[in-house]
């Protein structure tokens, strides 16, 4: 079999990759390309899969339903031809006898219906939690939206696509969304959500432990940070992440804190050293491994300021999500994958183009009650503290997280049910 993967972003080949490895393992004869639609693709090319048509980093990052300004930014860049060519490459892969495994929103799934291939979907952005609670009721606010009145928030001409001969299987991000997809004959599966795998902890967080009162006395708050992956918005988010962090030192005048930011690869470790000196922090030098929790990666950079120290890192993503109690984040695909460990996010709406006030919103709706919006960056200390203090909320959270984003092992499941449907 030869594989197309397209997808349309950052956190999505994050997504497609752990599946496109299953499959390989599953499959060792497959041919396996990617196509990635926003980006260079990095995480296949890093990770040894072949790119199949030229790639172009957009202005917008990729965000082009965030800000009309973008558009036109990315149409000055070139959009219009990039998009031509990779058309007409899913089109020649289809050709040549290929399928087509499209991750993401509606445009990698129009990008596989347009091939003229077989394809199947795995659906990274829609959720019917956007507009239904836990029950499957629909939230008050959402009432007079399109998605309610036209029956499901993939709408109309989305189930169109999926309902299509040629999509040979459909991967719901939810259990819920599933059972809604099904009622329009779509080839729905819950098998869970693949971005989970990537960051999945057997270990219990420490705040449902038995005796976690005293554990919490005896050891520093490890809080995680997530300033999103694409610059400059990264830059912007993490200058407001730092304020939330300086309203930390007031809160917890008694309590070590250690700051876990886990940077992506492509943002500049000197931008953001440089923004933590303006504001008073000072490098330092690895602290005692009691504090530091024993990070793994040497390559980490220390900043201390008071009571409280910044460990930044860009090798150590997974470990600094595991680590975490909680997180102070500006990110889409991180923020999904932290709260699936079954532990709180507050989030801080940004200026964009990705974490609007707009995005931070229905970011709320998507993740329940995991993630907590906090308006100021400077209330995110007292509100920190006022979660910590609530033991039944905390239960409640991590239960929401499995069931927002299900169990691990999704890459395994969909990768075996994908060679099913296809052979």
């Amino acid at each position: 079999m030869k594989l197309l993967c397209i997808s349309n972003g950052h956190g999505e080949d994050a997504i497609a990759l752990p599946v496109l490895q299953e499959l390989q393992k599953l499959s060792p004869a497959t041919e396996i390309v990617a196509l990635p639609i926003v980006g260079v693709g990095k995480a296949y090319s890093s990770n040894g899969f072949s790119i199949a048509s030229k790639v172009q980093v957009m202005p917008s990052g990729g965000f082009l339903n965030q800000d009309n300004r973008q558009l036109v930014r990315d149409l000055q860049g070139g959009l219009v031809g990039l998009t031509i060519d990779q058309i007409r490459t899913a089109r020649r892969w289809a050709q040549a006898g290929g399928k087509i495994l499209a991750v993401g929103d509606i445009v990698p799934l129009l990008f596989a219906w347009l091939s003229g291939a077989e394809y199947a979907f795995i659906g990274t952005a829609k959720s019917e939690y956007y507009i239904r609670d836990r029950q499957g009721r629909v939230l008050p606010s959402q009432r007079n939206s399109i998605e309610v009145k036209t029956g499901s928030y993939y709408l109309p001409w989305e189930r169109w696509l999926l309902s299509r001969s040629r999509c040979k299987a459909v991967f719901a991000r939810d259990k819920l969304t599933a059972e809604i997809l099904r009622q329009w004959q779509i080839p729905t599966f819950d098998l869970g959500n693949p971005m989970t795998d990537g960051v999945a902890n057997v270990s219990a967080p420490v705040f449902y432990r038995s005796q976690s009162a005293q554990v919490e006395l005896a050891r520093p708050l490890m809080i995680t940070l997530l300033p999103g992956s694409r610059p400059p918005e990264a830059y912007a988010n993490w200058r407001c992440i730092l304020m939330a962090v300086n309203s930390l030192i007031l809160a917890f005048k008694q309590r070590e804190i250690v700051c876990l930011a886990a940077i992506v690869p492509t943002l500049d470790l000197e931008i953001l050293g440089g923004n933590l000196c303006e504001l008073g922090w000072e490098r330092a030098s690895a602290p005692d491994r009691d504090l530091t929790n024993s990070i793994v990666d040497p390559s980490t950079i220390y900043y201390r300021r008071d009571n409280v120290t910044i460990a930044i890192s860009t090798q150590a993503y997974v470990q600094f999500m595991q680590q975490g109690d909680c997180a102070i984040a500006m990110a889409g695909t991180a923020t999904e994958q932290f709260i699936s460990l079954g532990k709180p996010a507050f989030i801080i709406p940004g200026v964009g183009p990705q974490f609007t006030p707009a995005f931070a919103e229905a970011q709320t709706r998507l993740l329940g009650e995991s993630v907590i919006l906090v308006s100021q960056p400077e209330d995110m200390g007292v509100e920190i503290q006022q979660l910590l203090q609530q033991p039944d909320r905390l239960q409640s959270i991590a239960h929401n997280g499995l069931l927002r984003m299900g169990t691990p092992g999704a890459a395994l499941r969909i990768a075996e049910r994908f060679i099913e449907v296809m052979s």
